[in-house]
C-alpha cells in the first residue's frame, strides 16, 4: 500500500540553496539529453496559453526537486527521478507536463491569498492610513508605493541581504513598481479596460491586501519590467537575482506567483477578513477559459484562480 502524498499546504517553504552540483550520480538513461532538448522545445500550455520550452520555470523546478544542477545535466535528471518516485510518478528523470501538474498546485497553495480565493473569498483591504510608504530609492520610476508596515520592513531586510549576496546588478534591481492597490481603483480599471478575469488581470487582486509587491527583477531589451511576454519572463528566469529569490525569499516570508517572476507576496501576517468573490462587481470581467484537456497540466479548481495576475 503506497503512502499518501504530502499535502501542498504542509510542504515546507524553501529557505536556502543546496550545495553546488558536484559529484552527482547519473540519472536514468537518456533523461539528461531529453531534458536538454525539451528545455527550449517542449510545446505545452502550462498556464492556458501556448508556450515553448520550460526554461522559464527551471529555477523553481530545480528548487522543488532540491538541486542546483543544470536542467540538462545528469544531476538534475537524478534529482527529478527521486522527486518523481516520492510523488508516485514514473521514475523517468524527464521533465514533463505530468510532473509540472503536481508541482504547480503546490506552488499556488504556498500563497495564503490563493487558499482564501479557493474558498470563494476575496480578502479585505487595510485602511490606507495604516500603510507605510516606501522611500523614493525603493520605488521604481518615482511611483508612490505603499505596503503594510511589517511587509515593507521584511522587504527591506531581503533587499539588504540580496545586496550583500551581490545579486543586485542593476540600479533598479528589487525596486517596487506596484504595492497596495485600492480595490475601488482596481474595479474602475476593470470596468474601463474590460480586460479582467483573464490570464493577466483579475477582479480580486492580491495587491488589495497591502502584502503583495511587484519588483524589478530584470527586463529583456525592448520590454518593461512587468511584461509577461515569454522572452521577458525568460530573461528574468535567467537572472542571478531571480534564482537567488527563488531560494532565499522564503526566509523573509515572501512567496512567488511563478508565472510572474516579479510578483511576490508576504506571508508574515494574516489576510484581513473579506467578502465573497461572487459579491464583487464583475463589470469588465471576462470568464476564465480553462485550457483544452490534454494540452496542459490540469490545474485543480482550488488553484485555478492563481493563473491570473494576482
Amino acid at each position: 500500500m503506497s503512502e499518501a502524498p504530502v499535502s501542498a499546504e504542509s510542504a515546507p517553504p524553501l529557505v536556502a540553496a543546496p550545495a553546488l552540483c558536484v559529484g552527482s550520480e547519473a540519472g536514468p538513461a537518456g533523461a539528461a539529453a531529453a531534458n536538454a532538448a525539451s528545455l527550449s522545445t517542449l510545446a505545452w500550455s502550462p498556464f492556458g496559453k501556448p508556450e515553448t520550452g520550460w526554461e522559464i520555470y527551471a529555477p523553481r523546478i530545480a528548487a522543488e526537486i532540491g538541486t542546483s544542477c543544470a536542467p540538462g545535466s545528469d544531476g538534475f535528471a537524478a534529482a527529478l527521478a527521486r522527486w518523481q518516485q516520492a510523488n508516485h510518478l514514473p521514475r523517468t528523470g524527464v521533465m514533463d507536463a505530468a510532473a509540472f501538474a503536481v508541482m504547480l498546485p503546490r506552488w499556488h497553495l504556498t500563497r495564503p491569498f490563493v487558499r482564501v480565493n479557493r474558498d470563494g473569498v476575496c480578502p479585505g483591504a487595510p485602511a490606507e492610513a495604516s500603510l507605510a510608504t516606501a522611500r523614493p530609492d525603493e520605488s521604481y520610476g518615482g511611483k508612490t508605493i505603499q505596503l503594510r508596515p511589517a511587509a515593507l520592513q521584511a522587504y527591506r531586510r531581503m533587499v539588504a541581504e540580496a545586496r550583500a549576496a551581490g545579486v543586485l546588478r542593476r540600479p533598479e534591481a528589487l525596486t517596487i513598481y506596484s504595492g497596495f492597490r485600492a480595490p475601488d481603483a482596481d474595479a474602475q480599471r476593470c470596468a474601463r479596460d474590460r480586460n479582467c478575469q483573464g490570464l493577466t488581470r483579475t477582479i480580486c487582486s492580491a495587491h488589495r491586501t497591502g502584502l503583495a509587491l511587484d519588483v524589478f527583477i530584470d527586463a529583456a531589451p525592448g520590454f518593461g519590467p512587468d511584461s509577461s511576454a515569454d522572452a521577458n519572463r525568460l530573461a528574468m528566469a535567467r537572472s542571478p537575482l531571480y534564482r537567488w529569490m527563488v531560494w532565499n525569499a522564503g526566509r523573509f516570508g515572501f512567496v512567488n506567483y511563478v508565472y510572474e517572476p516579479w510578483h511576490w507576496e508576504w506571508t508574515g501576517e494574516p489576510l484581513l477578513p473579506g467578502a465573497p468573490i461572487a459579491s464583487l462587481s464583475a463589470d469588465g470581467a471576462e470568464p476564465v477559459t480553462e485550457p483544452p484537456a490534454g494540452s496542459t497540466p490540469r490545474t485543480p479548481a482550488a488553484a485555478s484562480a492563481a493563473r491570473n495576475r494576482l
